[in-house]
């Protein structure tokens, strides 16, 4: 543990560390089954003409509803929820969305902050246009599902920069 670390955790009251945790244990649960659920989901390819056919099937339209909100859940928690809370307790002062995320670029947290809002646009349009457009939807999902590693490396640099703060 380095210094500014071993300051910054003796700083922080029993509740910043208890809600530190708490977020880190929710990221890793809700990362487990995405990635579960991403695998189940695209197990075997689908075109859009096959994802009209396939979501009348009960089985696979509860996989994408899973899919596509188990993927926003874990982007907003780490996103809207995390990430201050994280930026606080390494009082990196916590702004607006795109600041944040510009402060966790910087700091190695994320690979890229247009990716990371990229991302945040794929959940909405899979959200919105779940019923409407097939095409889109079957894009949507394609790149959301390309996007999941993102993701799980994100809660990975979460957890190795956490850690040390809340042990």
């Amino acid at each position: 543990m380095t210094t500014r670390t071993h300051s910054l955790k003796n700083k922080l009251s029993t509740g910043d560390r208890e809600r530190l945790s708490g977020l880190l244990k929710t990221a890793q649960a809700e990362l487990m089954h995405l990635q579960q659920t991403d695998q189940r989901l695209f197990d075997s390819p689908f075109s859009p003409e096959d994802l009209v056919l396939r979501l009348r099937e009960i089985d696979f339209s509860e996989r994408v509803d899973a899919f596509v909100a188990r993927f926003g859940r874990l982007q907003d928690l780490l996103g809207d929820k995390f990430l201050p809370a994280w930026l606080k307790a390494m009082e990196e002062g916590v702004g607006a969305v795109l600041e944040n995320l510009d402060r966790a670029e910087k700091l190695g947290l994320i690979e890229g902050a247009d990716d990371w809002l990229a991302v945040r646009k794929l959940r909405n349009l899979m959200v919105h246009e779940y019923i409407d457009r097939a095409e889109t939807l079957h894009m949507a999902l394609y790149s959301a599902h390309e996007h999941v590693a993102m993701l799980a490396q994100a809660v990975e640099r979460f957890r190795v920069r956490t850690l040390p703060l809340v042990d």
